[in-house]
Parts: structure tokens; C-alpha cells; sequence
């Protein structure tokens, strides 16, 4: 399985945006941009899930969703990938720790919106993620305030580092995570799905 798994040198650490993409859009391409620049990442993956536990509706077809990321996302240091599917994990957890074992000579940094911040302590083991993993937040329009005062973020404010201090993250030790601002797209997957542009 491992040749069929995304290739990454030794000590380069790697950015993971997951999500069910569904579908991807230039939101989740600049998120991608930023993240690479603002947290000295050498990759990002887009980790394409077969689907969101915290949704009730399951995606559109995995095939489908993979080939629209990979039109979309066109970028020498980001790799769209289905990893999850080929290691067979459902929760960010699972697949964060099977990353781990799998890449002992890497270092990640989990990439999510302000939005996802504010609900984070709704995710399966979110407290494990943040004492395990390097966590780089991007601030989407609004919400701000309310996901620096979410559970997550009040559980983890001893962790947080400077925004001016971004560029450390991907080199510091864990627990550690930092929200930056950044001008941002104002598009979703649920708003594309609504005009009735993804079908």
C-alpha cells in the first residue's frame, strides 16, 4: 500500500487539509495558498474523505470529488490524494495517528478555517488532535471572535502562538497552534451545491 501512499522527504513537513470537498472550490485553493506560505510548509494534501461524520447526507462519489480537486487545485507542493479511503480511517483522529506511524520521519500541520475552530470540540478525540498535532487556523469571513472564545480554543490557549510567529509552527514543538487573518474568499461547498452548480 505504501507505493500507492504520497511521497514526502525526510524531515519536510506537511500540511493536511481534509474535508469532503464536495465540491472543492478557489476557497479551499486559497486556504491551500496561504497555508504553505504563512506556516512554512514544504506540502499541503488534500485529504479527500469518503465521507463526513458530522454530516447527515452522504457526497457526491469519491471519483467524482478527486478529479474536481485535482482541476482545481494545480500546485507543484499540493497532492490531492484519497488516503483516508486506502487506509480505511473515518475520524481526523484515526487518520492523524495512521499518518504518524506511517510517516515517522514528518512533521503535520492540520489546516482548518476559523469556522471548523468553533466546533472543533465536537470532533471525535479533538483533545488527542490538539495535544498530538500542529494546528494552523485561517480565519474565514466572521466568526473570528466567537472561534477564539470556542471550547477548543479556551482548552488550548496555553498552546497558542503569536500570529506574527506563524512561520514557527511547522517547526515547533507539540502541543502548539496559531490562528492568522487573512483576506478570504467568502465562498462554501454548501453555497455551490445550492445554486446547483456542482449537480
Amino acid at each position: 500500500m505504501r507505493d500507492t501512499l504520497p511521497h514526502v522527504g525526510p524531515g519536510q513537513v506537511v500540511g493536511l487539509l481534509g474535508g469532503s470537498f464536495d465540491p472543492p472550490h478557489m476557497g479551499h485553493v486559497h486556504i491551500t495558498r496561504e497555508g504553505l506560505k504563512r506556516f512554512g510548509l514544504d506540502q499541503v494534501w488534500w485529504l479527500v474523505s469518503p465521507g463526513n461524520p458530522l454530516k447527515a447526507h452522504g457526497p457526491a462519489p469519491l471519483e467524482r470529488r478527486m478529479a474536481a480537486a485535482k482541476q482545481v487545485m494545480q500546485h507543484p507542493r499540493v497532492i490531492v490524494t484519497d488516503i483516508e479511503a486506502q487506509i480505511g480511517t473515518r475520524y481526523t483522529a484515526e487518520t492523524l495517528e495512521e499518518l504518524i506511524r506511517l510517516y515517522p520521519r514528518n512533521r503535520f500541520v492540520w489546516l482548518m478555517g476559523a469556522d471548523n475552530l468553533a466546533q472543533f470540540h465536537r470532533w471525535e478525540r479533538w483533545e488527542w488532535i490538539m495535544a498530538n498535532v500542529r494546528i494552523g487556523i485561517l480565519a474565514r469571513p466572521g466568526g473570528r471572535v466567537e472561534a477564539l472564545n470556542a471550547p477548543a480554543a479556551r482548552y488550548g490557549r496555553a498552546w497558542r502562538l503569536p500570529a506574527e510567529q506563524a512561520g514557527l509552527l511547522a517547526r515547533s514543538v507539540v502541543p502548539a497552534w496559531c490562528f492568522v487573518n487573512v483576506p478570504m474568499k467568502a465562498i462554501s461547498s454548501s453555497e455551490i451545491r445550492a445554486r446547483g452548480d456542482w449537480g
